[in-house]
């Protein structure tokens, strides 16, 4: 039925056979105020319901060709929400009671009725009726707000997601001021790590959004490092280099004071530790350090060698393989090395074409773009890349050694 029924329309269908009584039964119940639809053919009564909408149904036991609980089991498939009343002479009574175990009668009323009694189960079946559209309509309100609060909540965390991204880029940005060097190394970084934390089976997406971050901010405790020290143009002596290898743990403080960042700030405090505990600040290895930090280390070895810096120009992919590969199982997680090279140089071309069309855009605008921007950018890129179907690298063997420096 399409029909919503008013509460304030009482509408009552009943159906008897025998036309006296059924006659008697609606002038009883229209003196009570109801408003009643009589039939004595309970096939016309199917009919009527299939056209009319009724808040409770009374219906008499012993009809020729269908009995009583039959009809209601009937009507119950076509109005569901109907209150149905049997009306059953006591030779009939058990027979209906097995229609009320099944679910389809509200009660069961015996001929001759008391006739208090029949309107104050009627009126009962009325009440029952209200209260049951009543809940519906408070269950469907509190659905529609739940829905309209949890569209509130997405945008609200689209907005929250929008402004990290914002303080984030803030953040990198002030290091890429004080750190020329490397201007945005730690955006491809991020990108590489994240990749490759892919190709190693993370799916998650709050450990993803984790790893990205800690990536992006690698570097960001050298803030708190001298400009004599970080900006010096030769080598640094002993005593720079204590200050200079205090960074993780001055990124680490920095981040811990926000609380969002608190799990990214251990890829911070630990990406400059090796897999074989040569690495500062805490000379973790193997699994002690997370495993952001890990991914972390083979992007930034491969970012190191193959961009161009003041000191020597960008080796080619081939080298940096070959390089990433020598020191697996020393300064690098084997695993996490494997996973890279599966990996072709394609998707790090890609990636690195993608940060400086961004580049381009901050020189042009004069200020970064919003991390839709980027995100748009690598969109574009991912869906050409999966237009051109291309495929993965086969991985080399690793070779290990021990003695290797990092990169």
């Amino acid at each position: 039925m399409g029909e919503t029924l008013p509460l304030e329309i009482e509408r009552l269908l009943v159906v008897d056979d025998e036309v006296p009584i059924l006659h008697a039964l609606q002038r009883t119940f229209e003196a009570a105020g109801f408003a009643v639809t009589a039939c004595s053919d309970p096939h016309e009564a199917l009919e009527t319901l299939s056209k009319q909408a009724f808040n409770v149904i009374s219906v008499d036991y012993s009809m020729p060709g269908m009995t009583g609980a039959e009809f209601l089991s009937r009507a119950k498939q076509i109005q569901p929400d109907s209150v149905r009343i049997l009306i059953t002479a006591a030779n009939d009574f058990s027979a209906a009671v097995d229609a009320v175990n099944k679910g389809e009668i509200f009660r069961i009323l015996a001929k001759p009725w008391n006739r208090s009694e029949l309107l104050s189960c009627v009126r009962q079946a009325f009440d029952t009726f209200a209260l049951k559209l009543r809940n519906r309509q408070l269950a469907q309100l509190v659905h529609k707000q739940n829905s309209e609060l949890a569209e509130l909540n997405r945008g609200l965390e689209r907005q929250v997601q929008e402004r990290t991204s914002n303080l984030l880029d803030g953040m990198v940005a002030v290091l890429d001021y004080r750190d020329t060097e490397t201007q945005w190394h730690s955006r491809r970084v991020s990108r590489f790590t994240c990749r490759i934390a892919h190709e190693l089976g993370v799916t998650d997406p709050r450990e993803l959004r984790t790893i990205e971050m800690g990536s992006l901010l690698h570097d960001i405790g050298k803030i708190g490092v001298r400009d004599a020290v970080l900006l010096k143009p030769g080598p640094l002596n002993p005593e720079e280099w204590v200050e200079m290898r205090e960074h993780p743990r001055l990124g680490w403080a920095l981040l811990q004071r926000i609380e969002f960042l608190r799990d990214a700030s251990q890829i911070v405090l630990q990406h400059q530790e090796r897999f074989d505990g040569g690495g500062y600040p805490a000379k973790l290895s193997g699994e002690q350090i997370v495993l952001g930090a890990r991914l972390f280390a083979v992007a930034d070895t491969y970012d190191a060698i193959t961009s161009d810096r003041p000191y020597r120009k960008a080796q080619p992919h081939e080298a940096a393989v070959a390089e990433i590969r020598r020191v697996a199982g020393t300064q690098l997680d084997p695993n996490v090395v494997e996973a890279f090279c599966r990996l072709p140089e394609s998707e790090w071309i890609a990636i690195r074409g993608e940060v400086e069309q961004i580049s381009l855009l901050e020189a042009q605008w004069g200020w970064t773009p919003p991390s839709r921007v980027f995100d748009a950018f690598r969109e574009a890129a991912i869906k050409q890349r999966a237009e051109k179907k291309i495929p993965s690298s086969p991985a080399a063997p690793t070779a290990h050694d021990s003695g290797a420096p990092q990169g």
